[in-house]
């Protein structure tokens, strides 16, 4: 990516004089190269506008010096059409408000930047959940409605609601000439009506339009809207007389191309007081599609479809639980039906369930009446573009072809011609997608790293547009054209047409500056895409990072290329991923902003040494926590704890590190010798000399140190089981249970005792985490290769980790570093505390300790990412807890990272996503749960009088204290 240029620094300068900052610094050029596309297009640099006024002087900026503007939301385009080369205009950091909810009006007035669900929240808590705004795509939760206006997207329930054209009712622009004017239902006009300017631009463009619309009324009306997702090129027949030259409507799926949203009003509907979800098993998505007709005729808000590749790779990265509620089949079909009576809506679903079962084609289906089971059964749906893009069984599929729209009724007959197309060129779809509405998305396993394989992309690409205008469809059914599929658009449109949209985007954009290349004089199709040019040299990593399917590029590449940019990380609610982002709003600061930082390291630095090196990198991954949540809820699995601890490895060697990598990074050897002498060691860090101790260590000052255990304390809870080789379990006493919570240790013992298994407790294995999450990589696998030698013992024991963080470094990271049979064999054994409680109530157990009614407990990271996400909560439920309250998110300390100084504010905010807020909602009488050590000091540090406990303290039959304050 090229250095700062001359236009660059004097655009910069132009606007730092007028107050607004401009980012052309090359590690955010490198964040927004990337959308969710096949493609890769650096921008000259980004900028962020807090108002509308910063729009106007952005682009009459751009303007004056010929710079090319892109506005962007979420960044989940898929087309290509969020990246462009000259400014980015990222609307979600500052421009996100809801300026007004009218419920009698059934409006609301918002700006661009602001997230779908966000704005559904707000709506529904502004109108007592009378009301929302009802497109829903499958991104909702990261979003714009600028993004969703753009592409004029759709969404689960469009089979009711429509695209987002049909709730659109008037947009706030600003033009490319920098004049604000107003697109409504019936024309357009200046927004200011004392702007003589923006009076007369209206007027020309209003009068342009009515041109263009009264000279093509016969082709638009035979050409345009003949299906329900005919999205692809220009919405014009809005302009026809018939449709009251409704200017807003039109624009709705422009892409950006003709002008610059700045608020848009938009239509709300009413929330049905009833609803229910059928899940309808099939053979294959052919046969699904047949029962359409018979679908649509019982009038259902949503008929969505997926096949069984993505639920088992939601499987393998989530666990088996992760999916429930579907029943047999090989592909499904969710079925939303609602109305105003739940007794008839049941009827209606008992009738057409008949009538399926009759018809032949349905195995099985089941009403998902379990709020659990219809969010685990939508997750699968709304990820479904990432979790097709790496599937379990190795391979990866792309976008391409993955939005063509038929009409319903001709779904089953172009997916039986379409799967043809794609044996003929020996290519593999993955597919789901909007069956109601005739919208399929297919993920291809396309090769776009060769140049062979580009040719087949392109010649497939070519042939299916072929297909699909053949039955009367639209290429693009809510994604847009974009970079995708704008060159295929004469294929669709006649070349009347097609000048028409020409005519439509010069008349708000005579200069072209407006997201240049999409719908009109588009890219070429294969043009700067992102795998293309990606030097195969090797990057030697520490991490056994082997792909399933072999690719023509060092592991490690691969490995970052995983992020496809779907975005979940900007997700602000469900999960734990990604806590720094949800801190600071930052793209710099979400998963797919550090991958796409390490994607252009691979790609662009000019030796291997000078990648490892890289400044910007370091900078991008400085936030990121470790907590893995990102390894399992990142639809494609990224895992940014593992990619930081290898960077940080190659980027320190030979170099003077931070001091928290010697003071936090070594802990486990600290921890040995200060249980010598625990009481003066304890003394040295509370008081004033702490201060000066936390300093040279380079930890914060604001957060009081544990208290370090003894060699007595440390012997009377760990020495009573260690000899009993023969003993059902092993017991590991991790490092920092050992050191800082020796009590844990005897509770465990105990617990499991009761529970009919005896326990061998070892303390002399360490799983070398503090030095794999500071990047020192060498002394973690000396570390982890002594302990797998030490726990190998030749028997087929569960190992049971009482510090989840340590269980998770130990099944996961183990045979990841360490490349040996041994390592394989000790990972295969470890399970959490939690995990062998699930266990023994499975066989039957209960505790005997008297356990309180309510629990909150800290969902801890670690385990949610490599043991599964509810594995606490299980637990607790299975032991008989009535209600436990869960903080599903990190909780900010994160092993080192919350104790050094420089990350403290941070870890602060993180703590307020979930556990502070828990903590608030918790009677003071209510047990509080921190199975992991950081857990349990952000207790102390957000409450100090607060009690937190570890599960086997919970559970321990020798329990005497009580829970609650201090």
């Amino acid at each position: 990516m090229a250095e700062l240029t001359g236009l660059a620094a004097d655009l910069r300068a132009d606007l730092a004089a007028r107050g607004i900052d401009l980012d052309t610094g090359l590690r955010r050029r490198a964040e927004y190269s990337f959308d969710a596309s096949n493609y890769r297009v650096p921008p000259l640099a980004v900028a962020f506008p807090r108002t509308v006024d910063d729009v106007v002087s952005i682009v009459r900026a751009c303007t004056d010096r010929a710079v090319p503007i892109t506005s962007r939301g979420g960044g989940t385009s898929l087309a290509g059409n969020a990246i462009g080369r000259g400014v980015v205009l990222d609307f979600s950091r500052h421009m996100a408000a809801v300026h007004s909810v009218d419920a009698a009006a059934r409006t609301a007035v918002v700006e661009p930047g602001i997230v779908l669900t966000d704005l559904q929240k707000e709506v529904q808590l502004a109108t007592d959940g009378a009301f929302t705004f009802a497109p829903d795509p499958s991104s909702k939760s990261r979003a714009t409605v600028g993004g969703a206006i753009g592409n004029d997207a759709c969404g689960n329930h469009s089979v009711r609601y429509g695209r987002t054209s049909d709730h659109v009712i008037a947009l706030d622009l600003v033009t490319a000439g920098g004049h604000r004017l107003t697109a409504t239902r019936n024309g357009v006009r200046a927004t200011d009506p004392d702007d003589a300017s923006a009076v007369a631009e209206a007027e020309r463009i209003g009068t342009g339009l009515r041109d263009l619309a009264d000279s093509h009324l016969a082709e638009f009306r035979l050409e345009l809207g003949r299906i329900p997702r005919q999205v692809s090129g220009f919405h014009l027949a809005n302009l026809l007389p018939e449709n009251g030259f409704d200017v807003a409507r039109a624009l709705v799926g422009s892409e950006g191309t003709c002008a610059v949203i700045v608020a848009a009003t938009v239509a709300l509907v009413p929330v049905p007081p009833a609803a229910m979800l059928l899940c309808l098993g099939y053979r294959d998505l052919v046969d699904a599609a047949r029962d359409n007709a018979m679908l649509l005729a019982y009038a259902p808000a949503a008929i969505e479809g997926i096949d069984s590749a993505i639920v088992d790779t939601m499987r393998h990265l989530r666990g088996a639980d992760s999916v429930v509620g579907l029943p047999a089949g090989s592909a499904w079909l969710y079925v939303d039906l609602d109305g105003d009576d739940s007794a008839e809506v049941e009827r209606r679903g008992a009738e057409l369930v008949s009538k399926l079962r009759a018809a032949g084609r349905l195995v099985d289906a089941r009403v998902v009446a379990d709020p659990a089971e219809r969010a685990s059964l939508w997750r699968v749906r709304e990820d479904g573009a990432g979790l097709s893009a790496r599937l379990v069984e190795g391979g990866e599929s792309w976008t391409g072809w993955e939005d063509s729209a038929v009409a319903p009724d001709q779904l089953a007959d172009y997916l039986v011609d379409i799967k043809a197309l794609l044996a003929e060129f020996h290519l593999t779809g993955v597919m789901y997608g909007h069956f109601g509405a005739g919208c399929m998305h297919i993920r291809i396993n396309f090769d776009q790293r060769t140049e062979e394989g580009r040719d087949v992309m392109s010649r497939f690409i070519h042939r299916a547009a072929e297909l699909c205008v053949r039955f009367g469809g639209s290429m693009s059914g809510e994604h847009g054209d974009g970079r995708a599929r704008s060159s295929l658009l004469p294929l669709m449109y006649s070349p009347t047409v097609m000048s028409a949209f020409s005519r439509f985007k010069q008349l708000w954009d005579p200069a072209t500056l407006l997201n240049p290349g999409s719908i009109v004089d588009p890219e070429p199709l294969l043009g700067s895409l992102a795998l293309d040019g990606v030097d195969p040299r090797p990057w030697q990593t520490s991490f056994d990072l082997t792909p399933t399917s072999e690719v023509p590029v060092a592991p490690f590449v691969h490995a970052v290329q995983g992020c496809i940019g779907v975005g979940r990380c900007r997700a602000s609610t469900g999960g734990v991923m990604c806590p720094s982002f949800r801190a600071t709003g930052d793209e710099k600061d979400s998963t797919r902003g550090r991958a796409r930082a390490l994607q252009e390291m691979v790609r662009n630095s000019p030796t291997i040494a000078d990648g490892w090196a890289s400044e910007d990198v370091k900078e991008s991954l400085d936030l990121c926590l470790s907590c893995k949540a990102c390894s399992t809820d990142c639809p494609v699995g990224v895992d940014m704890a593992t990619y930081k601890a290898e960077f940080l490895d190659h980027h320190y060697r030979g170099r003077i590190r931070p001091l928290s990598h010697y003071s936090l990074g070594w802990l486990p050897v600290w921890l040995r010798a200060a249980e010598r002498s625990a009481p003066v060691v304890n003394k040295l860090t509370t008081g004033r000399l702490a201060k000066i101790a936390a300093r040279l260590g380079g930890i914060t000052p604001h957060r009081e140190l544990p208290e370090f255990a003894s060699r007595k304390q440390i012997r009377r809870e760990v020495g009573s089981t260690s000899g009993n080789s023969t003993a059902d379990v092993v017991l590991l006493a991790d490092t920092f249970t050992r050191g800082f919570r020796p009590q844990v240790v005897g509770a465990a013992a105990r617990v499991l005792e009761q529970a009919g298994l005896s326990s061998q407790c070892r303390s002399d294995a360490c799983c070398g985490l503090t030095w794999i999450s500071t990047g020192q990589l060498d002394r973690a696998k000396k570390t982890l290769t002594k302990a797998a030698e030490l726990l190998d013992d030749g028997t087929d024991r569960p190992i049971v980790v009482l510090e989840p963080s340590c269980a998770a470094a130990l099944r996961k990271d183990l045979p990841e570093l360490v490349h040996t049979d041994a390592a394989r064999r000790v990972a295969a054994r470890v399970q959490s505390f939690a995990g062998a409680v699930l266990d023994r109530v499975a066989a039957g157990w209960q505790p005997s300790a008297a356990l309180p009614e309510d629990v909150t407990v800290q969902t801890h990271c670690h385990e949610y990412a490599v043991f599964g996400a509810a594995t606490q909560r299980k637990a607790l439920q299975a032991v008989g807890v009535a209600r436990v309250r869960e903080a599903t998110g990190c909780c900010g300390v994160a092993g080192n990272f919350g104790f050094e100084d420089e990350h403290y504010d941070v870890s602060m905010q993180v703590a307020e996503q979930a556990l502070a807020p828990a903590l608030r909602a918790t009677p003071d009488e209510a047990a509080v749960l921190t199975d992991g050590f950081s857990c349990h000091m952000q207790v102390r540090q957000l409450e100090p009088s607060r009690t937190s406990l570890h599960l086997a303290e919970l559970l321990d039959p020798g329990r005497s204290r009580l829970f609650g304050s201090r």
